[in-house]
């Protein structure tokens, strides 16, 4: 029991605004803003993912059912932001890091692409 509670001791929980920040997740009170998720869109990802998210000769389309949330999870847009991702469902090569992309952008975004999927009956 006493070593159970020395190797407890050293143990501490994290408060969950630093669990959302190792996410990448914005803030608890974050409201989504489609306009501004349209705006970040074509600035940050349509030069890979199309204008209207269908995908270029870089970078896949994410108004495609592999992109559905049934599949796709909205944090993993904010992974695949922070870290990159490896190719795994297209032939475009490795997706870096954007760095420069704060979690509160990829919250915007991710509600720019989800109105666009529902609008392509994605669901």
């Amino acid at each position: 029991m006493i070593i159970a509670s020395v190797i407890l001791s050293g143990c501490t929980i994290p408060d969950s605004e630093q669990v959302r920040q190792r996410q990448h997740l914005p803030g608890i009170n974050f409201i989504p803003e489609i306009k501004k998720g349209n705006v970040l869109f074509h600035k940050q990802c349509a030069g890979c993912h199309g204008q209207a998210g269908s995908g270029t000769n870089t970078g896949p389309p994410l108004i495609h059912n592999i992109y559905r949330p049934g599949h796709h999870a909205d944090m993993a847009f904010n992974w695949a932001v922070k870290n990159g991702v490896k190719q795994h469902h297209w032939h475009f090569g490795d997706m870096p890091a954007m760095a420069n992309v704060s979690p509160e952008q990829v919250g915007h975004i991710t509600a720019y692409i989800r109105h666009q999927q529902r609008k392509n009956q994605i669901r």
